[in-house]
């Protein structure tokens, strides 16, 4: 009996620091959410990398939370705003960050 209850307190206990581990935080994703953001800046890269008015090739995309932060060198601020404008246009996008600068 003695060791039945001590591999349910074992197995209790790996189980909910397994699930604490995978929580989220403020400063940290948790794994789906690190899931979700690659696949939102994926999908970011090749909406700006496939839009044919936008001329750029020295833009970085990260994700945080769902908040894609666009930084790197652009040609001109029509650039720059058409890069936001199609990022901000993908799914699962909550906000942009402009961090971009001018060649």
């Amino acid at each position: 009996m003695y060791h039945v209850k001590t591999l349910t307190t074992l197995f209790s206990t790996v189980v909910l620091m397994t699930a604490l581990g995978c929580a989220s935080t403020r400063t940290h994703e948790g794994t789906g959410e690190y899931v979700d953001d690659t696949v939102i800046t994926s999908k970011v890269k090749a909406a700006i990398f496939n839009e044919p008015g936008l001329k750029v090739s020295e833009i970085k995309v990260d994700t945080f939370k769902g908040v894609v932060q666009l930084s790197g060198f652009v040609s001109s601020r029509d650039d720059m705003k058409g890069a936001v404008k199609v990022a901000s246009a993908v799914p699962g996008v909550k906000s942009v960050t402009d961090e971009m600068q001018l060649k």
